[in-house]
């Protein structure tokens, strides 16, 4: 079987001869005549945690001026689980105010971004977060990124495990070059270069972006299927018995391109122990790294990897690469993929409140003053933060005793009310951050999808059907970092104001949907929606989904 293509990629040919990943850095950071950095770092500063980006909204006017594009840096922290002390959310609401646009993004990764951040103030701010004991390693580029797990604790009693091992996992797979240190910290250089071989990465890095979930069933609030290794946690009578393993999840297409495609991971079996679940998870990386697709980058996901060799292929190399079996996999079932808002007491006592943030943008507007309210629970110094896979903050880990005095901060900065009113369209809705900043954008999306929702939710509440847990995803490209594939509804942009819509996945997270119409206006999108609204409310069968309704009506009719 023949392993990865010798014709390489250019990004593959930049990473080999980047000196562990430090190429010039030092250099373009040195150069204070551009806000831009040399072309071969664009690559490399993103397993430092960081894209360049532009303001595109600003392109035209500096073009015209003569002047060069309004360059500036969305930096991305590494937070296993999604958790964040006190401590440092406070340490983070300063660093955004102090060096970005101060707008707190939490993502679909359950993790943080700034964006706008000048070349001048990067360093900064990674040496401000690593004060914190806080990192940006490994979030961004050809590697394993933010491991993502179910969030909330009151899902399960083995809550704290899984969240371990999501830790663990995330230990494991960090890169060993001592270049992030010099770079950003001021570290000394290694004297003996062996100390920093790597032995899963090597001097090659991953193929492409590496995701990793786990969830809890029966809520799969982590999307778990839709990553390119996913972990379903097996649970009996309150005791982690082991994780069901799946493989080759991934949103990312391209707009009429056939051979680049979403896919659900396909389960490969089940392992049942901690130290089985480390090493299965590392030989996988191992068997991407060494025959992922080098040549061609839009097929360099694990995705297409598992297609052109077969899952039985890859659970025999698994087996091979770890020495021990790989079982049969259990029985799992979703019936739910959301996050529960407000109070919510978990099995040792303690209580969470999840707070609603449309979009995942922590700010203070003229709705609500959010971020001076996280602000000063953070400085209560009672409630841990846990971010989850729709965007969302819970104030974690809270006790009965401490509970009336995160009450009165909620009530006081009217959160209850901001996070009991939104429709149930609205609280599960999600969107990628795409214009003004990405530069893959084609289209809006968090700016966008809020005014979308509120032209939408009429339309539910004339069919009677503002009650409907529907899912909804907005994405500015086909790219899909919303997930907009594995929703009931999705629409990914395809020009400005212009939006492919797609009908037919499932409530659960277990069946992508389908391209249903191209290149809608809004006018035509509501329109759509109206007449199979009504359809919908007067056709559907007793407990019948509006995703399964779609599916069977509108894409395999």
């Amino acid at each position: 079987m023949a392993k990865s293509n010798t014709n390489l990629s250019p990004t593959e040919k930049i990473k080999m001869a980047s000196d562990g990943l430090r190429g010039t850095i030092k250099e373009s950071l040195q150069n204070e005549i551009t806000g831009n950095i040399y072309e071969d770092d664009h690559s490399l500063v993103r397993f430092h945690g960081m894209y360049l980006q532009d303001d595109r909204d600003r392109r035209e006017e500096r073009a015209a001026k003569k002047l060069e594009r309004l360059y500036s840096f969305m930096i991305r922290l590494r937070l296993a689980g999604g958790f964040m002390t006190p401590e440092q959310w406070i340490a983070l609401h300063h660093i955004a105010g102090e060096n970005s646009t101060g707008v707190i993004k939490i993502t679909t990764r359950q993790t943080i971004q700034l964006h706008g951040i000048l070349k001048s103030r990067v360093k900064p701010t990674l040496q401000a977060f690593n004060e914190a004991g806080l990192t940006t390693l490994a979030t961004c580029g050809d590697i394993n990124r933010n491991v993502i797990c179910t969030s909330n604790p009151k899902e399960s009693p083995v809550h704290e495990q899984v969240f371990t091992i999501a830790k663990q996992i995330s230990d494991l797979l960090l890169p060993k070059t001592n270049g992030y240190y010099e770079i950003w910290l001021d570290a000394e250089k290694l004297a003996d270069k062996q100390l920093e071989e790597d032995p899963l990465y090597q001097d090659r890095y991953m193929p492409r972006k590496f995701k990793i979930g786990l969830a809890i069933p029966p809520n799969n609030d982590a999307d778990v299927l839709t990553n390119d290794l996913a972990l379903i946690a097996i649970v009996e009578n309150n005791e982690l018995k082991g994780f069901n393993i799946a493989i080759g999840g991934g949103m990312s297409s391209t707009h009429g391109n056939p051979d680049h495609y979403p896919r659900l991971a396909s389960v490969l079996g089940f392992v049942d122990t901690e130290e089985k679940v480390l090493k299965a998870v590392y030989e996988i990386l191992t068997i991407q790294r060494d025959y992922g697709n080098r040549s061609d980058r839009k097929l360099a996901r694990l995705k297409y990897t598992v297609d052109r060799l077969g899952i039985e292929w890859w659970k025999e190399e698994l087996e091979k690469r770890c020495g021990f079996t790989i079982e049969k996999a259990k029985p799992f079932a979703f019936n739910r993929r959301k996050d529960h808002y407000g109070w919510e007491q978990n099995h040792q006592g303690l209580w969470n409140y999840s707070v609603f943030v449309e979009n995942g943008r922590v700010l203070d507007d003229e709705k609500v003053a959010l971020k001076t309210a996280l602000l000063e629970v953070a400085e209560t110094g009672k409630a841990n933060f846990r971010f989850t896979s729709n965007q969302n903050v819970i104030l974690a880990d809270i006790s009965k005793e401490d509970k009336p005095v995160i009450q009165e901060i909620l009530e006081r900065f009217k959160i209850i009310e901001h996070t009991n009113n939104p429709s149930a369209l609205r609280s599960n809705a999600i969107a990628c951050v795409a214009l003004n900043t990405c530069a893959l954008a084609l289209a809006e999306s968090q700016r966008y999808l809020p005014t979308l929702i509120s032209r939408i939710e009429p339309l539910l509440q004339k069919h009677g059907l503002e009650d409907e847990e529907l899912i909804m995803r907005m994405s500015g490209c086909p790219n899909g970092c919303s997930r907009p594939f594995a929703a009931e509804i999705a629409f990914v942009g395809t020009a400005l104001g212009h939006y492919n819509m797609h009908l037919g996945g499932d409530r659960y997270g277990l069946r992508l949907n389908k391209l249903y119409k191209e290149s809608l206006n809004e006018s035509q999108i509501l329109s759509e929606l109206d007449s199979i609204f009504g359809e919908f409310k007067q056709q559907r069968k007793e407990g019948e989904t509006f995703g399964d309704f779609a599916n069977a009506r509108y894409v395999n009719a």
